[in-house]
């Protein structure tokens, strides 16, 4: 038997165990403002999360402030992969209170296959759907196309369909498959994550970033002030031989399927006549009219905005800008690009989470800086040669109806454009 001594030294040795591993796990100290940190040898945000944060998992906060610094301070590196970090790399280290805020808005760690159709060019949102797969576990498989391919095959597989999420380029092809019935109802946190003007009325889809009609203009031949106040001014004679379009391209067609939803089909016909009979120079895309109108092979052209800051990053003194029609007519939509939960989604856990992610600050950012399109829910500083949305007259348009390509490519084709 134990005696009364021995069982007291006993009881004392297990307290004394006990309290050890409390005092080896004790939280790090509190940080009253984040710091910025410089990496070094044998270091990984793994185990910086874990000293600062007492939690090894928690590194993705210190991941996307870091990023937020760089994209305004150049003496931050973006941190593009997790897993690799430099000796001398500066991150920036949040908050305990800052990290769990941060956190709340993570993915969480998720099971199973995600199928994603998109009509988004692997060049844009490639890594942003591998950061996803990469976060959340899944095992992301993409199909990409053109958008109205992509939303063509969902409606042409039927109930067969292994579409989980539909990613496209436009509202549109979202509205066409939304007038269907192949589009689900998104969870309405996420839908007011958004203004409504840049969603589906009735919660089938939602914007993920926007992109502004424009018209590019040489700052070498012309000012602002030099341009016409709505779209219907370019029709003048003056104009003849100096415009620049791109009649095939996916971006120009969704514009003149807006043109006929807010002005309707003869006052489109007029429009399109009349820039015909100025010659304009024919571009199979926007990048060369922007090219076109920086060179001075034409004066001004019809794009969406974010093509000349490509031209920009190389050259700051590239001599174009945009202009957005004072009126607020067509000539100055706000078009998106966006997703929506397909009907046949057998995890749709998954495909709500995703949708989370591309609305979250860090994707927002990537939006704003790596595709140079508009942040739609997150407030975050914008390029200065960006216009803020705020302040551009746009006409008052449900993009869902924006959905009859059809009719815009026989009114094209009537009128010997294409």
């Amino acid at each position: 038997m134990i005696n009364q001594k021995t069982f007291l030294t006993l009881l004392v040795l297990a307290l004394v165990m006990t309290l050890l591993p409390a005092v080896a796990i004790a939280a790090p100290p509190l940080q009253e403002e984040g710091v910025e940190y410089i990496v070094q040898a044998d270091d990984w945000l793994s185990k910086l999360s874990d000293k600062f944060y007492g939690d090894p998992l928690a590194f993705p906060a210190i991941v996307e402030t870091t990023n937020a610094k760089a994209a305004a301070d150049d003496s931050y590196a973006l941190i593009d992969n997790p897993d690799v970090i430099e000796i001398g790399q500066k991150l920036f280290i949040p908050t305990a209170q800052e990290a769990s805020a941060i956190l709340g808005d993570q993915v969480p760690y998720l099971s199973g296959d995600l199928t994603i159709y998109s009509g988004r060019n692997e060049s844009l949102v490639g890594p942003l759907i591998e950061q996803f797969e990469q976060e959340t576990g899944l095992n992301v498989e993409v199909r990409y196309g053109s958008t109205t391919e992509m939303a063509a095959t969902i409606l042409e597989e039927g109930a067969n369909s292994p579409a989980d999420i539909y990613y496209g380029q436009d509202a549109g092809a979202l509205g066409a498959l939304a007038k269907a019935g192949r589009l689900s109802s998104i969870p309405q946190d996420l839908l007011n994550q958004v203004e409504a003007r840049f969603r589906s009325p009735e919660g089938l889809w939602v914007g993920t970033s926007g992109r502004a009609r424009t018209v590019v203009y040489n700052t070498n031949s012309l000012t602002e002030a030099d341009l016409p106040d709505d779209i219907f001014g370019f029709c003048a004679p003056e104009w003849k031989g100096r415009l620049g379009w791109a009649p095939t391209n996916g971006s120009f067609q969704a514009f003149v399927t807006a043109l006929r939803v807010a002005e309707g089909e003869d006052r489109a016909r007029e429009w399109l006549s009349c820039i015909q009979a100025n010659e304009p120079g024919v571009y199979p895309k926007n990048t060369p009219i922007v090219e076109a109108a920086g060179k001075g092979e034409i004066d001004a052209g019809f794009v969406n905005h974010y093509y000349l800051f490509r031209f920009l990053a190389e050259d700051p003194d590239f001599p174009a800008r945009n202009y957005h029609p004072r009126t607020g007519d067509v000539g100055g939509m706000i078009n998106v690009s966006g997703v929506g939960i397909v009907n046949t989604t057998d995890n749709r856990e998954a495909a709500e989470a995703f949708i989370r992610f591309l609305l979250r600050q860090s994707s927002q950012q990537y939006f704003n800086t790596e595709t140079n399109e508009y942040p739609l829910s997150a407030d975050i500083p914008l390029n200065p040669l960006l216009t803020p949305l705020s302040t551009i007259s746009t006409p008052d348009i449900d993009l869902s109806n924006l959905d009859d390509l059809d009719g815009t490519l026989q009114l094209l084709q009537e009128l010997g454009i294409l």
